[in-house]
């Protein structure tokens, strides 16, 4: 096998060398009459992970990518807010801002705002009066259509695979898995199960939880969630082979296809092209490259659902930030 990097001699795209990398979004400061991302225009308070907006600290941190918003909750009419405060308010519970503020959502004056202005849900119900009061032992927010994790005991992370890990949490074998990894982040490895798997010379993102529910959505073929691959094979690839791929393919385990195809790159012996599908079979990308007379040297899984890789080393855990977790949520209904 080749172990050259995509990215050689030959024409080059400067944004994927060394390990491939998925295209990354410009970062700054908008420009004249731009808003910036997850911002609306119609809100007071910021955007999800912008200054003075919900999830700062975790952006801050570095925990979170910011995202933006999963939705905009529709603010509700005055004979609905008060059916939605009698319907939600728990008068033994706690104040909702404090319960927000609580779970690192915002400070209390933030939480308050963001309950002003229409961009709360609680079990569904979108609220308005900063006095209501929640149980947060069954009350489920969402803020800007995130969900909060009320539930301090569950855990989110994302492990970027090398080639060579087993993606189990031990090996009989002795060969490298992935509590080897948690052990040198120092993360308990109890109970932390992987979201789906990655074959063993498959490189990547692998997300780690402890949260059964989400794991077992994200999983689900019902969920369609797609994942992202930047695929290396040896060149130069033949017109085509994507229309080949999106069209699908009968394999001996069923119809497969990519829901996208991009070449990214072209060197005289390889090419570099990124597919998206929502497939989780096993092994999936590389049975379908073969199939089209494409056999993979090196694949790498830079997206699962919302959560992306970005610049994580290689080798590392990262813990993922609430906005994250409430994006990984949204796209499993939860």
């Amino acid at each position: 096998m080749n172990d050259r990097k995509p990215g050689g001699s030959g024409k080059k795209n400067n944004s994927h060398r060394g390990t491939p990398q998925p295209s990354k979004p410009q970062q700054g400061k908008p420009g004249k009459g731009q808003s910036s991302p997850g911002q609306r225009k119609s809100w007071g308070t910021p955007g999800p992970g912008q200054r003075g907006g919900p999830f700062r600290e975790d952006s801050q941190k570095g925990y979170d990518r910011n995202l933006g918003a999963a939705r905009k909750p529709v603010r509700p009419n005055r004979a609905q807010r008060d059916q939605n405060f009698s319907s939600v308010h728990t008068p033994e519970g706690v104040r909702l801002q404090k319960v927000m503020a609580s779970a690192g959502v915002a400070s209390r004056r933030v939480c308050e705002d963001l309950i002003a202005e229409g961009r709360v849900e609680v079990d569904g119900k979108v609220v308005t009066e900063t006095g209501i009061r929640v149980d947060p032992d069954t009350a489920v927010i969402h803020v800007d259509g995130l969900r909060l994790q009320l539930d301090t005991t569950l855990r989110y992370f994302a492990f970027n695979k090398p080639r060579g890990v087993v993606s189990t949490m031990d090996d009989p074998d002795g060969r490298p898995c992935i509590s080897d990894y948690l052990k040198k982040g120092k993360y308990d490895s109890t109970r932390l199960f992987h979201v789906g798997r990655l074959d063993t010379e498959t490189e990547g993102l692998l997300l780690l939880t402890n949260d059964g529910e989400l794991a077992n959505r994200l999983t689900h073929p019902s969920f369609e969630i797609p994942k992202t691959y930047l695929v290396q094979v040896h060149g130069p690839m033949a017109k085509g082979v994507g229309a080949q791929l999106k069209e699908g393919m009968q394999l001996e385990d069923g119809f497969a296809q990519v829901d996208s195809f991009k070449l990214v790159d072209s060197t005289p012996g390889h090419v570099l092209v990124e597919v998206v599908m929502h497939s989780g079979k096993n092994r999936i990308v590389r049975r379908m490259f073969k199939e089209v007379g494409y056999p993979v040297e090196r694949l790498v899984r830079v997206k699962f659902g919302p959560i992306g890789l970005g610049d994580q080393k290689q080798g590392t855990i990262r813990q993922m930030g609430r906005q994250e977790q409430g994006h990984l949520m949204a796209a499993v209904n939860l």
